[in-house]
């Protein structure tokens, strides 16, 4: 067999290379494109709820029927949220105040170690200020500290109770530790709760006078921080009303809000005092110079919450403490601090992940869905880490008391 190629003629023996090209060639397919994959006609594994818009549609018009879908839920919504958080007229959280401030070392209630108990719950800001004043001051061994689970099923009354019964009264709940110590009492049930065990009378439930209260406590064993030294009294005052007005109270003010108004104002000054603190810290290792003082302890509860906590289930997320490199790394700083003797330390004092848990499981009107995001964790925001890097700048980061702890205090 031969062919003709340009006027040549060509053997079989000659052809023979082209033609094993033309068979290899042939074997080589093209890729295999997957088919899609086609469902039955009808078959659909999705749920579409109750399908209302789809057999309504003829007899209600769409738009009518959503409006009164979103009518009839921020009706419920509005009624559970002002169960939840007490609202002014113009749709503001108004903050109730607290009725119990009586003061250890009053008459009323002598200084003596063991006679108090403090009762606190994990998730709480107002009582994780007054955690980190037990531990600062070392007053773990002389005040008893009693932890409670937020759980508002089980509780008879507010949302605190006890894993089991407390161990002081055997109560259920803190119901039930306000109606033994004040029968009768009418009112909110809070933390924290400072309780004189002896005389089973109940002390204080307002946070800011717990803390003061225990920074000028003298003890055995107590160590001699002061929170509050007399020269930066006034400056702490100052700063404390800002704070607590404007951060502390301010995302409570941003979640809470039922109205536009009451929200965007809250959101005003929750960023211009976060600025403003920020721009403190460019300057100063803590809010008021080279010192821890009790202006730094009210503030950190909120900024180790902010980022996982209330920039999401609070709406505060135009500006994040990450955001804020002299707050952040001010964060990290409290975070790793440690009192010499201390049985716990600052690090100790919370648990993020249940935090988060208490929050966005049961403050429900927020988050109906009950959907617990997965961060940010303690590892993502950098702290575990920080820790360690902090602990050996703690022996300086104290103010101390001159005078020396009294030796009439009775045991």
């Amino acid at each position: 067999m031969s062919q003709a190629v340009r006027g040549k003629t060509l053997t079989s023996s000659q052809l023979k290379p082209f033609n094993d090209v033309r068979v290899f060639t042939a074997s080589v397919r093209p890729p295999r494109v997957p088919r899609a994959v086609v469902t039955a006609a009808g078959k659909d594994d999705s749920r579409g709820g109750l399908r209302m818009l789809e057999w309504t549609g003829k007899l209600v018009p769409q738009g009518l029927l959503v409006k009164g879908a979103k009518a009839g839920w921020q009706l419920l919504w509005q009624t559970f949220m002002q169960e939840l958080a007490p609202q002014s007229k113009d749709g503001e959280y108004s903050r109730p105040s607290y009725g119990l401030r009586g003061t250890i070392g009053s008459p009323d209630f002598p200084v003596e170690a063991g006679r108090y108990a403090v009762f606190v719950g994990n998730a709480c800001p107002w009582c994780h200020r007054v955690l980190l004043a037990l531990i600062v001051r070392n007053l773990l061994p002389s005040v008893q500290v009693v932890h409670m689970t937020d759980d508002p099923e089980r509780a008879s009354r507010g949302g605190w109770v006890f894993e089991g019964k407390d161990p002081i009264f055997g109560c259920n709940d803190l119901r039930e530790v306000y109606e033994l110590c004040q029968p009768g009492f009418r009112g909110r049930c809070t933390a924290p709760l400072v309780v004189d065990t002896r005389a089973r009378r109940l002390v204080s439930n307002e946070s800011s006078d717990i803390v003061r209260n225990l920074n000028a406590l003298q003890l055995p064993g107590a160590s001699d921080v002061d929170l509050v030294p007399p020269h930066l009294a006034a400056q702490i005052d100052q700063l404390n009303d800002l704070v607590y007005n404007q951060i502390n109270n301010g995302v409570y003010k941003s979640g809470f809000a039922t109205s536009q108004v009451g929200y965007d104002r809250a959101q005003e000054g929750l960023y211009a005092a976060l600025r403003h603190v920020d721009g403190l810290l460019a300057t100063h290792r803590f809010l008021l110079g080279d010192r821890f003082t009790e202006a730094d302890l009210r503030l950190y509860p909120t900024i180790i919450r902010y980022d996982s906590v209330y920039a999401t289930l609070f709406k505060c997320t135009r500006m994040r403490v990450s955001d804020l490199p002299n707050l952040a790394r001010w964060r990290a700083d409290v975070h790793g601090l440690s009192t010499a003797g201390s049985s716990m330390q600052i690090r100790d004092s919370f648990a993020l992940d249940q935090a988060m848990r208490s929050y966005f499981l049961q403050l429900f009107p927020l988050n109906p869905g009950a959907i617990l995001p997965s961060g940010p964790t303690m590892q993502d925001l950098g702290l575990d880490a920080a820790a360690s890097a902090s602990a050996g700048r703690s022996e300086d980061a104290f103010f101390h008391k001159e005078a020396p702890v009294p030796a009439s205090i009775s045991v």
